[in-house]
């Protein structure tokens, strides 16, 4: 039994470095975006978020900032900042078993829609203390809410694809330790 549990959160790690880094080089192409254009979703965000809400064992901090820091080299964004806050959202879902375990699908989308939310809020206000220069206000924004409404499709793909679901009342991971 212990052995299928590691096989399984190695096999969704390995899943999820997969995932990233296809999504990081289809970013990377050209693939005919028009300057001004709708922005797409951050779909490894969603990703990132629905993976560590339903099975935080299998996702490990230092894998979610090296994916992310990754991301952040190659998308020439500042290196560790979309990480920074990307483990901090994570971290707050892990610590909350209890409370996201409890929640129906509106209250869990409602949670990410926050931290989707505060995270870009986040992101601009350390660009902004800095003085860098940054995409105006609502263009940030439609990028939040495409990936907020890419968090429903993600979740759907997670569970009825792959079968993650939310730990139960009183599960354990392969250590015997509750999730």
């Amino acid at each position: 039994m212990t052995d299928t549990l590691w096989a399984r959160r190695w096999l969704l790690r390995c899943l999820y470095v997969a995932l990233g880094m296809v999504l990081i080089t289809a970013n990377l192409l050209p693939l005919g975006g028009m300057a001004g254009g709708w922005p797409g979703p951050a779909v490894l965000l969603c990703i990132t978020l629905a993976w560590t809400l339903r099975r935080p064992d299998a996702m490990a901090v230092w894998l979610i900032a090296l994916v992310i820091l990754t991301e952040d080299f190659l998308l020439m964004r500042p290196p560790g900042l979309w990480a920074a806050l990307t483990v901090l959202a994570t971290e707050f879902l892990r610590r909350r078993p209890a409370f996201t375990r409890e929640l129906n699908w509106i209250g869990e989308w409602a949670l990410m829609a926050v931290l989707i939310v505060a995270m870009t809020l986040a992101y601009r206000f350390v660009f902004s203390a800095a003085f860098l220069p940054q995409v105006p206000l609502g263009y940030a924004m439609l990028e939040a809410l495409a990936t907020i409404l890419c968090y429903p499709v993600v979740v759907a793909i997670s569970t009825w694809g792959l079968g993650l679901h939310k730990p139960a009342t009183g599960e354990i991971d392969a250590y015997g330790r509750r999730m």
